[in-house]
């Protein structure tokens, strides 16, 4: 019986002679991305999120706004003349997980920093057909309500420290502070104030 016949009609030896392909094909795709620089080294001026940064990004995957807005611009004229400068892996290396996406029910957020005010912001998040009458976005006023994690963010960081993120331990040693006191809107804010800025300095 020749080989692929047996692999034809044995679905366990199908099975198994697929895994391998999958894997191999993985390997060469995802293995030399750990070596090249462009991927694995900070753009110039790339700082770890802040706690209240931190804590915000947490929210935003919570609410599943990564479900609706990509953050990645894709290097394109139509994309890079409405959001800006197209993304670099450079910008992402202190992202755990990353957010990039594809699903653009709402704008890709990749340059959204400093784009608006935190008024506007509060009151997008708040009541989103306040200022963009078209939107299709829910609103989220329990943010305003809810007070931000502060005791939780020191072991955040530590697990951010464990995956390459330079947290030095006193910047885990004073986190609770630039939370305590905050909402959940003002941390969810504060991310999307951060956004996309660095490239914004180096570009």
């Amino acid at each position: 019986m020749a080989g692929h016949e047996i692999v034809e009609k044995n679905s366990f030896v199908l099975l198994i002679m697929t895994i391998i392909v999958i894997s191999v094909a993985g390997m060469v795709q995802i293995v030399p991305l750990f070596f090249i620089d462009e991927t694995t080294t900070p753009v110039e001026g790339l700082k770890p999120y802040t706690p209240l940064q931190l804590t915000g990004r947490d929210i935003y995957i919570r609410e599943s706004c990564n479900a609706c807005h990509s953050q990645m611009i894709r290097p394109f004229r139509a994309e890079t003349e409405r959001y800006g400068h197209y993304s670099v892996a450079g910008e992402f290396v202190y992202d755990h997980p990353f957010l990039w996406g594809s699903k653009r029910t709402g704008p890709d957020l990749a340059r959204v920093g400093g784009r608006y005010s935190d008024k506007w912001h509060k009151m997008h998040l708040t009541d989103p057909r306040s200022v963009v009458p078209e939107s299709n976005m829910p609103s989220f006023p329990w943010l305003g309500k809810n007070a931000a994690d502060h005791e939780g963010v020191q072991a955040k960081m530590k697990v951010m420290q464990t995956l390459g993120v330079p947290y030095s331990d006193e910047d885990i040693a004073a986190a609770p502070d630039g939370v305590k006191d905050k909402t959940e809107l003002d941390a969810l804010i504060a991310y999307l104030q951060n956004m996309g800025t660095t490239i914004k300095t180096v570009r």
